[in-house]
């Protein structure tokens, strides 16, 4: 009978993780099902390409 409980638990748990993140991502914060990838030449450029290149012409 423990390990029903526990499986019904894991259960709940889980729903209600992927309610939660459901509703983060229809507020923008991440993306979890609804929405794919977007491909990484559609991302902006971070400064980080700036950051890592050679500085020679200091």
């Amino acid at each position: 009978m423990d390990i029903v409980v526990a499986l019904i638990f894991c259960a709940v748990v889980l729903f209600g993780a992927d309610r939660l993140l459901l509703w983060l991502e229809s507020r923008g914060h991440v993306n979890w099902r609804r929405r794919r990838r977007r491909p990484l030449s559609e991302e902006p450029r971070a400064g980080l390409d700036s950051m890592l290149s050679d500085h020679s012409h200091r």
